[in-house]
């Protein structure tokens, strides 16, 4: 591994355009249309990558975006131009990548002293790249099923990132996907409370009968939810498991209630930490309050029916946003499960298009 000062990757990607392979295309192909950035997956992308994370698919790498009808013209050329002309560091980083392992998807810098490049500057169309992440086209009219079984972490790598040079718009492109419309965000926030309310009060059940296992695993289920909420009030797309702490650390409401959970995860007494989960059930309720999207709800915390477990009136929260939602064909959706997060964990689903595409039937 490099024992280079370590750079954010997103930064040394940026670097790498702007000095090595721009000056490459431009003289050769200068006036031809593209953009060029990095978008898509890895850490890098989101900004959360570490000097760990140079082991694999990091480095100087980018995405060069082709019109449709320069594709089939433009990309080998390109290909082996940057091969043979791209130099072998950058910044103290191979630019000469391996092939992949037999998992097929991880690429690793490898060091080379002659020869091309094998480089890690993919060349692709918007339509396929956007495509083979989200199961669409995001430049025709979005469905309400597309943005139900898509999931947040697809939105959220295509989202972030850099575009250092938009010939193409492909920044529109992210705009389009950049949050939400409102009226299934209102459904999204409005199952996320209902799925909250379904849970909440087995904390203190499972505690109650000695089942101490049991009672923090569904403590950390409830906190998931609530972290999951949190990411929808303020529009931001949750990240996949890895970074889904991280990622709520970046959340305006995270310096409240960080805190909060942590102690209720490390607390011994079931009594003791439903009442510390009260105080975040009280702190997002009032969040909910402070975006003005309903009439405010009177935030009540108070026993599961006449037994000693406390629990937030999330129905309440959950039937008003509901009853804002304007469109019929969301107001209307059957089922009140919100989308492919708030009920599948597999990452063998949420990695797959072909498989989260068939979840759509469920919302008939």
């Amino acid at each position: 591994m490099p024992m280079e000062k370590f750079v954010q990757g997103l930064k040394l990607s940026e670097l790498y355009y702007w000095k090595c392979v721009r000056p490459i295309i431009e003289s050769h192909y200068e006036k031809l249309k593209y953009s060029c950035g990095l978008i898509g997956p890895g850490s890098e992308v989101l900004g959360f990558d570490t000097p760990m994370s140079r082991d694999h698919h990091w480095g100087p790498r980018l995405v060069l975006f082709l019109r449709e009808k320069d594709y089939s013209t433009y990309r080998n050329k390109l290909s082996k131009i940057l091969s043979h002309e791209l130099p072998y560091q950058f910044m103290g980083y191979w630019t000469s990548f391996t092939k992949g392992n037999e998992r097929g998807a991880e690429r690793i810098q490898e060091k080379i002293a002659s020869g091309p490049v094998s480089h890690f500057v993919d060349i692709v169309t918007p339509k396929y790249f956007f495509a083979e992440h989200l199961g669409f086209d995001p430049e025709r009219k979005i469905s309400i099923l597309n943005w139900l079984t898509v999931p947040s972490q697809n939105l959220r790598i295509l989202t972030e990132g850099k575009i250092f040079h938009d010939g193409l718009k492909v920044k529109n492109i992210q705009r389009r996907l950049k949050s939400y419309p409102k009226d299934i965000w209102l459904y999204l926030l409005s199952a996320q409370w209902s799925c909250l309310n379904q849970e909440v009060p087995f904390v203190g059940r499972c505690g109650e009968v000695g089942d101490e296992l049991g009672a923090h695993v569904v403590t950390a289920r409830v906190i998931k939810n609530l972290m999951r909420l949190c990411f929808l009030m303020e529009r931001q797309y949750a990240p996949y498991s890895k970074w889904y702490g991280t990622g709520f650390s970046r959340l305006k409401c995270s310096k409240k209630l960080n805190p909060i959970f942590i102690s209720a995860l490390s607390e011994k007494n079931w009594k003791a930490r439903q009442k510390i989960l009260a105080k975040s059930y009280k702190l997002i309720g009032e969040m909910h309050n402070s975006l003005k999207i309903t009439w405010a709800v009177h935030v009540k915390i108070s026993q599961f029916h006449k037994r000693p477990f406390l629990t937030i009136n999330a129905s309440d929260f959950s039937c008003r946003i509901r009853n804002s939602i304007r469109n019929r064909k969301i107001k209307n959706l059957k089922a009140q499960i919100g989308s492919i997060d708030t009920y599948v964990d597999s990452v063998d689903v949420l990695v797959k298009k072909g498989l989260y595409k068939k979840l759509q039937q469920l919302y008939f």
